[in-house]
Formats: structure tokens, C-alpha cells, sequence
């Protein structure tokens, strides 16, 4: 029987009461580093066009007001039926690239069904995605991104949640591909969880994230791969990213940077930072598929 992945960083990096935990995500959407507006959900009936979020994964006090200008901008585009979560594997335990295909994850304001289907589908298309649920059992990096939604969405939505250990750019560009294909004809967002530079100063960690940010918002995806390499950006989410990036130049997405502040803009101390950034991805609506040969 699929079991139940447990909230592993309530009360720590986000509250861990559903009352509280609501209060606390209004705080971010109105916070002066936020969107610093209630976010209401768009009904319209019409096709959304944000395709893909990047979205900070650090505790809310920190990060919660630039990601809650990602999940701003997508209330105001509507409602998917699924969320891909790509993140970063901190903890080292389980596999290189891991999903898990069934099953449900727990936060304190309840339980996100596992789409085994979606799962399955793109399990089938790259053979470097194993079964893993070890891999996810302690990791945050994901687990952040859902009171977010939940707080949009309610429970009426379903997660793929993968988690990156390995970091070769081949492997990023074959699960981006992959995508592509799982997610065709669906009502699926995309996120890529990651924080940027981190425990630089913050003009550093500025300078950094902003070459890194520079070339994704280019859609150059080997410069955004090779900067973060040569540069020693520490970016921990930069292979779910580049995947991202890989996905959405193919479907054709416009890449917006919605916010970007560092944990010195919270604390008031500058001198060893983290920095946070916050993008969207637009599907165009007269593009057609690129198979990334940026014809878009």
C-alpha cells in the first residue's frame, strides 16, 4: 500500500500548525520584499501560459517573500492539475535521480496525491530516473514548495516529485526532454527548486547570481551549466534548473525574473548571505515546439 511521506521540516522551516502556517504564508505574499498583495486564484476559463516556476527553498522568514512572488504570478494565471517538483537532493541518501511514484506527502494543511501516471510516464522516457522514495524521505527542497500551493490550491492538485543528486548536464538535458514529452497535452507546471549563491557577501553572492540568472533568462542553458562551473556559484538547486531550462526552451517559454533579494535583506547583515530568486516561465501563445533549436 503507498505510505504517507511525513512533513520533515515543520515547525523549522515553515509552521508546523495549519492556522499558524496560513498566517505565516499571508506574512509572505504581503511582506515589502513580496508581491505585498493577497494572491487571488484566476478562473477564467482559458489555457494557462506559466509553464514553469523557479522558486527559493529556503525557511519562509528567509525566503518566503521571493517565493511568494512566484506563486503570485501563478495564482493570477490559474490552476494546474499537476506540479513536476525538480529539487536538489541535500541529505545524500538514496539514489543519484530519484522520483516517487506513489503515494502521498503530508504538510500541515494535508495530503498531496502522487500522480503515478505522469510519474510512470516519465519514468519510461529516460533511463537515468530510478524509484526512490529514501531520497525524499528527509529532503526539504521540495517538501517547502507545497504549503505554497496548498495555500493557492487547496488539496485539488497532484505532485512528481524528482530529486537531483548527480550533476552531469546530459542528464539534466535528457530529463528536460523527457519532460517535454510526459507533459504534452497536460495542465502541468514545472518548478525547479533552488537558492542561490550562498555564505558570500552580498555584493558577491549579487554578482554571481546575476551572471548565473543572466544566461537563464537567455535561455542559454550550457552557459547557465558552464558559469555555474566556472564561476563556483553555488546555486544547490542549479540541475533542476537547467533541466527547467532545457524544457522550456523547447516548449518555447519566455523566462521572467520576478524577484531576487539575499537572506541580508531579512537580517540586516550583508557579509554572509544567501541569495534568493524567484523566475517564471510563459508559454507563448503562438509558439510551437523548438526541439530546442531555439526557432521559437
Amino acid at each position: 500500500m503507498p505510505g504517507i511521506r511525513r512533513p520533515i521540516v515543520a515547525s523549522q522551516f515553515y509552521e508546523g500548525d495549519a492556522e499558524a502556517l496560513r498566517a505565516q504564508l499571508t506574512s509572505c505574499f504581503l511582506h515589502k520584499l513580496g508581491p505585498q498583495k493577497f494572491p487571488s486564484i484566476n478562473k477564467t476559463a482559458h489555457p494557462r501560459e506559466i509553464m514553469g516556476l523557479l522558486c527559493p527553498h529556503a525557511g519562509y522568514m528567509y525566503s518566503g517573500p521571493v517565493a511568494a512572488s512566484a506563486f503570485y504570478s501563478l495564482a493570477q494565471d490559474g490552476k494546474p492539475d499537476t506540479v513536476v517538483l525538480l529539487g536538489p537532493n541535500h541529505t545524500g541518501y538514496g539514489s543519484a535521480l530519484s522520483v516517487m511514484r506513489d503515494g502521498l506527502w503530508q504538510t500541515p494543511l494535508g495530503n498531496i496525491e502522487i500522480n503515478t501516471t505522469m510519474a510512470d510516464d516519465i519514468l519510461h522516457k529516460t533511463p537515468h530516473l530510478t524509484v526512490d522514495a529514501l531520497a525524499h524521505r528527509f529532503e526539504h527542497s521540495l517538501e517547502v514548495q507545497l504549503p505554497f500551493l496548498q495555500f493557492l490550491y487547496g488539496n485539488s492538485f497532484k505532485i512528481v516529485p524528482i530529486c537531483f543528486q548527480i550533476q552531469n548536464y546530459d542528464v539534466a538535458v535528457e530529463i528536460g526532454h523527457a519532460l517535454v514529452e510526459a507533459l504534452e497535452d497536460t495542465n502541468t507546471l514545472v518548478i525547479a527548486s533552488s537558492d542561490m549563491t550562498h555564505y558570500e557577501s552580498a555584493k558577491e553572492a549579487l554578482a554571481k547570481d546575476q551572471a548565473a540568472l543572466k544566461k537563464a533568462l537567455a535561455l542559454d542553458v550550457r552557459g547557465f551549466y558552464d558559469i555555474i562551473q566556472t564561476q563556483n556559484i553555488t546555486a544547490c538547486g542549479f540541475m533542476p534548473l537547467t533541466s527547467l531550462l532545457i524544457y522550456a526552451a523547447d516548449i518555447c517559454a519566455k523566462p521572467e525574473q520576478l524577484s531576487y533579494h539575499n537572506s541580508g535583506d531579512i537580517t540586516g547583515d550583508f557579509s554572509n548571505v544567501v541569495g534568493y530568486a524567484a523566475m517564471s516561465f510563459k508559454k507563448q501563445a503562438d509558439s510551437k515546439m523548438s526541439s530546442f533549436s531555439h526557432s521559437c
